[in-house]
């Protein structure tokens, strides 16, 4: 009873599924704009790849100093095992799969999830998922860095060269979806013009799927469910980890970003709020009924 008084003390805004779809449209169209212009578009004047190596130099040396640099140990447990033994090839393309369409297709479901049947409380999640990606822009922008799997590249976007100058040694990592195969390639002319692949810092990977088990877990009570919820972060922890396109910090970083974004998009929720009670009054105070 009181749940129910609760929600019908919400202020319900009008919301409108065209609208939605219109801001998110928009929303990326901006973040791929500023994104790219950190990232692909900067490599030819051969200053961003090397920021981005010395800025993954100073990750390894903090994780180093922290005891969390294992992420070449674990791939190398998970890479594909010579033919008849586990883990087969398969089981690497699936996790090059997962981390390039769950990344999106999980985030659009629970985001239309949450506007169908978790509408008084959408605009303060929506808020959160924005905040929280524009907060990562800022990090790709000024923190460019290269993902595992490009320190020993030899490619344009890699790091080998760079490397073979500052006397490093060789990192171990392997570029798992170039090596094993995967429904897309970075390698792609398409895919090197609109992407940045020093777009690392933050981790929307974790950033989003962290957000979406928050989202769908107030939406559902069927534990086995809940379960899943649970998962679906540790699972993608894993996949950026073993695919090697991340490091752990980065997480960490996505972490921060959606706690930043959730509590500014908190904020903005309530600063509506409380414009739209100065605009049309207070809501009416409905006492709960007796038990």
């Amino acid at each position: 009873m009181i749940e129910e008084a609760e929600a019908r003390t919400t202020r319900e805004h009008k919301l409108f599924w065209w609208k939605e779809a219109l801001i998110i449209a928009i929303f990326y169209l901006i973040y791929s704009a500023v994104r790219n212009q950190f990232g692909s578009t900067l490599v030819d004047e051969g200053q961003q790849p090397v920021a981005a190596f010395n800025n993954a130099m100073r990750v390894i040396r903090i994780e180093r100093a922290i005891g969390l640099y294992h992420e070449e140990t674990i791939q190398d447990w998970f890479l594909p095992a010579p033919e008849g033994s586990f883990p087969a090839k398969w089981f690497i393309q699936f996790w090059n799969s997962y981390y390039g369409t769950a990344h999106f297709f999980v985030t659009i479901g629970a985001f239309i999830w949450m506007f169908r049947r978790g509408r008084h409380n959408f605009p303060r999640w929506r808020n959160a998922l924005a905040l929280t990606t524009a907060l990562a822009i800022v990090g790709f922008s000024l923190f460019p860095l290269m993902p595992p799997r490009l320190l020993n590249d030899d490619g344009i976007y890699g790091g080998d060269r760079i490397a073979t100058e500052q006397g490093r040694e060789n990192f171990g990592f392997v570029d798992t979806l170039d090596e094993y195969g995967g429904p897309w390639s970075f390698d792609s002319g398409t895919m090197q013009t609109v992407s940045n692949q020093y777009a690392a810092m933050p981790s929307l990977h974790i950033g989003w799927s962290v957000w979406c088990a928050l989202v769908m877990w107030q939406l559902t009570r069927k534990r086995w469910v809940r379960g899943l919820l649970v998962l679906y972060p540790l699972a993608t922890l894993f996949c950026i980890v073993v695919t090697a396109n991340h490091f752990w910090i980065d997480g960490i970083g996505g972490l921060l970003a959606l706690a930043l974004g959730y509590w500014f998009g908190h904020e903005l929720h309530e600063w509506n709020n409380r414009r739209l009670t100065r605009r049309y009054g207070e809501l009416p105070v409905i006492e709960p009924a007796e038990p």
